[in-house]
């Protein structure tokens, strides 16, 4: 493999680092931390064994997994929720351990749906219990927190995608992600019911730090900014309910 294909692997498995071909020093912490992860020798050298490792990694799925566009019915269990904010994880085009920790599902760039470690259960209305998912800034308590894993390295302007850039199948995989959700827990389909993080400080007024997600979708330049993209995930959700 060469420092490009290397670059890649570790982003897909959701190492934050630009792939640029240059062997520097993010790429070479990136490698040592994979090492560490898998148990092996911790030197930032890619050789044969952190080569297999890399190539056996990229082939496996996580535990909980489903492909298909639809959430199974024992990730949903009963809870008070009162919303869903939608998100990336400006990781790579894989669910990582630590995108796992922060978010209940995640939608992977080919479609694919992970459950996240933390039972929705955890995040309810009635207040968050030890484990839950936090996913925003004061704002988790009775929120399900959903995650397209992509954008790592993106700049909000002028706008890069970065090296994982969000696909279209995770865009239009979501609304029957989002739309499961509101049917399972009776939430409704408005501006502050269904958002995305970029419109958490706007709609519900509860200050975060700079977060732009999602107000780009790359496969579909002409949405820009997060009411129109906030606005196009809510009418496809509502014309899924």
């Amino acid at each position: 493999m060469d420092t490009t294909a290397i670059q890649r692997a570790l982003v897909a498995l959701g190492y934050s680092l630009v792939v640029d071909g240059k062997p520097g020093p993010k790429t070479k912490a990136a490698v040592e931390a994979f090492q560490r992860s898998r148990r092996l020798h911790v030197d930032g050298i890619v050789g044969p064994k952190t080569i297999a490792a890399l190539q056996a990694a990229g082939t496996k799925k996580p535990d909980q997994a489903r492909e298909g566009g639809s959430v199974p019915p024992d990730w949903l269990p009963p809870a008070r929720m009162s919303r869903v904010i939608v998100h990336w994880t400006a990781g790579g085009h894989r669910a990582s351990g630590l995108d796992r920790s922060h978010y209940h599902v995640l939608i992977e760039a080919d479609a694919t749906i992970v459950r996240g470690n933390p039972s929705i259960a955890l995040n309810d209305a009635g207040g968050t219990k030890k484990g839950y998912a936090a996913h925003t800034l004061n704002c988790n308590t009775g929120s399900i927190g959903v995650a397209l894993c992509c954008m790592a390295g993106a700049v909000e302007s002028p706008f890069t995608a970065g090296s994982a850039p969000m696909t279209l199948a995770q865009w239009q995989v979501l609304p029957r992600v989002v739309a499961d959700l509101c049917r399972r827990y009776g939430i409704p389909v408005t501006p502050k019911t269904v958002l995305s993080h970029a419109e958490v400080q706007t709609n519900l007024g509860i200050k975060q730090k700079g977060k732009w997600d999602i107000s780009r979708v790359p496969p579909i330049p002409s949405l820009v900014g997060a009411k129109a993209c906030g606005d196009a995930l809510r009418a496809a959700v509502a014309d899924l309910i």
